[in-house]
């Protein structure tokens, strides 16, 4: 029940036509349009950052209707093929809008987390959310604390059942990170921050020390 007041908080930025859409889809897939909705659902998360980290819940919710109403999967196919076409245009959205693609990202990370096939990650995003999060560890995408803040909570997040999936790509990304953080002069405190305790968190095993924590959270409040 705690889940459902929380989705139903989160359609609250709909119009009620829209609402109305979501909800029935949430308690009766079948008797809307699913690929409309999924639409509706991605348009939204690329331009609100607290939906953004909240809609793979409601997607998990979806999902999981459909497939017990009809043993269906169209929501979730057509969900699939939007985040593909977006997924292909993310260099042009990043230079439309940074906030946009950092919507992105969030949100195919929340997807990744949220939706599973018999309790795994579904391979078909294993690769578009390393891609994404390659992206982020450029040098040029380094210059923005907010790339930079995007690519650690993701990290924080799902970097661990990422590294499960592929532990080579996840290898890679974090020497493209050590060398950012080492050769790097154009980063701001924030970020050489930010990066610093997503290495270590990494070479903890996926968590803090309570030192560590202690440290690198009384310098993120300073």
């Amino acid at each position: 029940m705690e889940n459902s007041a929380k989705d139903d908080y989160r359609i609250q930025s709909f119009d009620m036509e829209t609402q109305k859409l979501l909800k029935t889809a949430l308690k009766e897939p079948g008797a809307v349009d699913l690929e409309k909705v999924s639409n509706v659902i991605v348009d939204q998360s690329l331009k609100d950052q607290v939906f953004s980290k909240e809609a793979g819940r409601i997607c998990y919710t979806i999902v999981q209707a459909e497939a017990k109403q009809s043993n269906g999967s169209t929501f979730r196919r057509s969900l699939l093929n939007r985040l593909q076409q977006e997924f292909k245009a993310r260099e042009e959205t990043r230079e439309r809008s940074l906030q946009e693609w950092v919507c992105y990202v969030t949100f195919i990370c929340n997807i990744f987390d949220y939706l599973k096939v018999n309790n795994m990650p579904m391979m078909a995003l294993v690769h578009p959310v390393y891609d994404c999060l390659f992206r982020l560890a450029q040098s040029d995408s380094l210059k923005n604390e907010e790339e930079v803040d995007c690519l650690v909570l993701q990290l924080h997040r799902i970097g661990d059942q990422l590294e499960r999936m592929n532990v080579q790509r996840m290898d890679e990304l974090f020497c493209l990170l050590r060398d950012g953080f080492l050769l790097h002069d154009g980063l701001s405190s924030m970020a050489r921050l930010l990066l610093l305790e997503i290495l270590e968190f990494r070479a903890g095993g996926w968590k803090l020390s309570d030192t560590a924590q202690k440290y690198y959270y009384s310098e993120v409040a300073d």
